[in-house]
């Protein structure tokens, strides 16, 4: 993808909206020091990375660029990544979010289209999801329930889409894409937003399947939706707010929270009730080792977080990004 491509200025003012424009108070916050490293590098010098996933069976990293949409993997003891998905397969051009399921398929974002799926073993395509018509759109992350579904959000549209293992089976014998259709409507349980704002981010499933939490970035609140009736609720959080979130990672009752903001590099760190109605804040570290943290995969004790650097020469911002580009891990 050219550099006109990915600093065309919708995509600059989506994701600047998106990431940056934190409160005063966030941005003013005193650093608090986690344990942060370098758990791996990721080759080029133009792969702002975005989204991660471990293969529950092998341990193996997954790490999507927004720039091009190129896949890269990284096994146990391995320092650098390596290719795992050209940039531009199958027509994606940024790779979001990404999770693998217990049947090893890796399941992939592209933010203008919809989502792939991938088998690990045999390392090709299996299906392709795509958000029919020409509105513009931003789908952005994916969870994977206990019974194997794979629930999506769009983030200009409040919605959640849903992948049920069935509606995958038959898209496997389909010829060409399959449409997307949202299962769960949010847009009139958000509180109101200025046009075009970027709402439902990351998104979770409870290890139960009786939930999804997912959050809505620009309102700071997190949402908690019934399944399989949809009814959503507003989860009450207790000592902050999810302004400017980005990625989560659930274990249990635990919910881990990236805030790409600027200057304020951060990530928080929930209780979560066991009926995943309430959230209390236990921790929340900052630290500009973190490089605009988009997600994280909790795994090895500890996170592993995508370091994004879009600030630096990036989709939002002019400079030239710190290279190689790495995954941190953290202590939290």
């Amino acid at each position: 993808m050219s550099r006109a491509t990915w600093r065309h200025p919708a995509v600059v003012a989506a994701v600047a909206a998106s990431l940056f424009i934190g409160s005063a108070a966030q941005a003013a916050e005193a650093p608090t020091h986690g344990r942060v490293s370098t758990a791996f590098e990721i080759p080029g010098d133009r792969v702002y990375p975005e989204g991660i996933a471990a293969d529950p069976h092998t341990g193996d990293v997954y790490v999507g660029a927004f720039e091009g949409g190129a896949i890269f993997k990284v096994t146990r003891g391995q320092r650098v990544a390596k290719e795992y998905l050209p940039a531009g397969a199958d027509g994606r051009t940024h790779a979001l979010g990404l999770e693998v399921d217990r049947a090893r398929r890796l399941w992939v974002v592209d933010r203008g289209t919809g989502i792939a799926v991938y088998d690990i073993p045999r390392h090709r395509l299996i299906a392709r999801f795509v958000v029919p018509g020409d509105a513009d759109r931003l789908v952005n992350d994916v969870a994977i329930a206990p019974d194997g579904t794979a629930y999506i959000t769009e983030s200009r549209r409040a919605v959640v889409y849903r992948v049920t293992p069935r509606q995958l089976e038959e898209a496997r014998d389909h010829d060409g894409p399959t449409p997307l259709t949202p299962a769960f409507d949010l847009s009139g349980s958000l509180d109101p937003h200025e046009p075009g704002a970027i709402t439902l981010n990351g998104i979770v499933a409870a290890p139960t399947g009786r939930y999804l939490l997912t959050v809505d970035m620009t309102g700071g609140d997190l949402y908690r939706v019934e399944l399989p009736s949809g009814r959503v609720s507003r989860v009450e959080l207790r000592g902050g707010d999810l302004a400017r979130s980005d990625g989560m990672e659930l274990r249990h009752g635990t919910l881990w929270v990236a805030h790409p903001i600027l200057d304020a590099n951060a990530i928080s760190r929930w209780s979560i009730g066991k009926d995943g109605r309430t959230a209390q804040m236990t921790r929340r570290i900052t630290d500009q080792a973190l490089q605009l943290p988009t997600t994280m995969v909790h795994k090895d004790g500890g996170l592993y977080v995508v370091r994004s650097q879009f600030d630096k020469g990036g989709p939002v911002g002019d400079g030239i990004p710190q290279l190689p580009f790495s995954i941190a891990f953290v202590r939290i």
